[in-house]
C-alpha cells in the first residue's frame, strides 16, 4: 500500500516493530511476545522486526526463550532489516517505550516514508515522551497538575544554586525524573535535601533534561486507557488502580511494575461514578490536548494535595502493552478482550493516511 492508497489490502502485511535504544528495550520485547500471540495470521502478513539496543534493525521471530529472571531481547546476531524495506509494508505496529521509538523519532521515519503505523503522529509522540512540555500542553487545556520544576542541562551547569533554590521552594519529599524517560527509570524519591544532587545526576545518566516534582500526599495512583473509535472519536475505559502494598518501594518503581510482582492492578478502581467520569473526561481532554492518536493510557493521582482531590500525572502514547499491563486489562473490563483491541488499532491505522491529517 502506498501513501495514497485507500484500499486495504485483503491480507495487510504488518511489521511489528520492538525493542529500541531506549533503557525501556525489554519492556517492549515482552510486549511484542504478546501481542504477536495475538494477531490473526489469517488476516494478516505478519513480520517481526527488533531494533538492538545499539539501534541495528534485525528480523527477529521472537522464538528464543526468556530469561528466568529479566527481561527478553532482541537477537543481535539476526539478519538485518533495512528501512527500505517498509515501504513493502502496509502498516506498521511500533511497540517501542521510550526515546528513539515513542517520542516520534520512529513515527518521523515513518511518515518520510509513507508507511502507515498504530498510534500517535510526530508531534503527540514528542510532546507525550516529553514530561516537561506534556504538563505545559496540559496546563493550557486547564486539567490540573502538581508543582514541578524543569532543570534543563545548561541550568544544572551554570546556575546550579539557582536551580536548588527553585527545587527547594517545592518541599519535601519530592521525585527526581529524566523529562524523557518511561517505566520510572532514573526515578529517585527525595526526603532529604542532602541527596537531591545525587538524585538529579542518577537522572542525568538517563536524560540530561530532568524534572523535578512535588510529592502528591496521600496519593493513589489511578490510569485510564483512551482508544479513537473509527472516527477519530477518543473513548476511555473504566479507571483502574495501581496498587504497590509491599514496603520495600517506596513508589511505583521498574522493579515493582515488572521483576518481582509486589505490585497488582485494582481494575475497576474502587471510587464513586461521579469522580471516575471526572477522570475519564480529563483523559480524553488530555488526549485531544496533545493531538493524540490511536491509543494512550493517561495516569492520574487522586490526592489530598489538590484543590479537588485530583491531579493529572502524564500520558503514554504507547503503554505497556503485555496481556497483564494496565491498558489491556482496562479495556478487557470495558468490554474490549485483548486480540480484538490489537486488531481495532491495525484497522484504525490502516484506514488513517501517512502525512498531515
Amino acid at each position: 500500500m502506498n501513501e495514497t492508497s485507500s484500499t486495504v489490502p485483503a491480507r495487510p502485511r504488518v511489521v511489528v516493530l520492538f525493542g529500541g535504544r531506549s533503557s525501556e528495550h525489554g519492556v517492549s520485547c515482552l510486549t511484542a511476545r504478546n501481542v504477536v500471540a495475538v494477531v490473526d495470521r489469517e488476516r494478516y502478513d505478519v513480520l517481526t522486526v527488533g531494533i538492538t539496543p545499539d539501534g541495528r534493525w534485525v528480523r527477529d521471530d521472537l522464538s528464543a526463550p526468556v530469561p528466568a529472571s529479566g527481561l527478553p531481547e532482541v537477537a543481535v546476531d539476526g539478519e538485518p532489516f533495512a528501512w527500505e524495506e517498509l515501504r513493502d509494508v502496509d502498516v506498521v505496529l511500533p511497540l517501542l517505550h521510550g526515546p528513539w521509538g515513542e517520542d516520534g523519532t520512529v513515527q518521523g521515519l515513518l511518515e518520510v516514508a509513507g508507511v502507515r503505523y498504530v498510534g500517535a503522529g510526530v508531534l503527540a509522540s514528542a510532546v507525550g515522551m516529553d514530561k516537561p512540555f506534556t504538563k505545559t500542553v496540559f496546563a493550557a487545556a486547564g486539567l490540573p497538575q502538581i508543582p514541578y520544576v524543569t532543570i534543563l542541562p545548561a541550568q544544572w551547569d551554570t546556575e546550579r544554586d539557582k536551580v536548588l533554590a527553585r527545587v527547594g521552594a517545592l518541599g519535601l519529599p519530592v521525585f527526581v525524573k529524566p523529562a524523557r524517560a518511561g517505566s520510572s527509570s532514573g526515578v529517585t524519591k527525595v526526603d532529604d535535601a542532602g541527596f537531591l544532587v545525587e538524585a538529579v545526576e542518577a537522572a542525568r545518566k538517563h536524560d540530561p533534561k530532568v524534572i523535578v516534582e512535588a510529592a502528591a500526599v496521600n496519593k493513589r495512583e489511578l490510569e485510564v486507557g483512551v482508544i479513537q473509535q473509527p472516527d477519530g472519536t477518543p473513548l476511555a475505559s473504566v479507571v483502574g488502580e495501581v496498587r504497590n502494598d509491599d514496603t520495600t518501594h517506596d513508589f511505583y518503581d521498574f522493579e515493582a511494575k515488572y521483576l518481582d510482582g509486589t505490585s497488582a492492578n485494582l481494575v475497576p478502581a474502587d471510587i464513586s461514578d461521579v469522580f471516575a467520569a471526572r477522570i475519564r473526561d480529563y483523559a480524553v481532554k488530555a488526549f485531544t490536548a496533545i493531538g493524540g492518536e490511536g491509543l494512550a493510557r493517561v495516569d492520574f493521582f487522586a490526592t489530598d494535595s489538590a484543590p479537588d482531590g485530583l491531579v493529572i500525572n502524564e500520558i503514554n502514547t504507547m503503554p505497556g502493552f503485555t496481556s497483564t499491563s494496565m491498558f489491556p486489562v482496562l479495556w478487557e473490563a470495558t468490554g474490549i478482550g485483548y486480540a480484538e483491541l490489537v486488531d481495532r488499532l491495525l484497522q484504525l491505522a490502516l484506514h488513517r493516511s501517512p502525512g498531515l491529517r
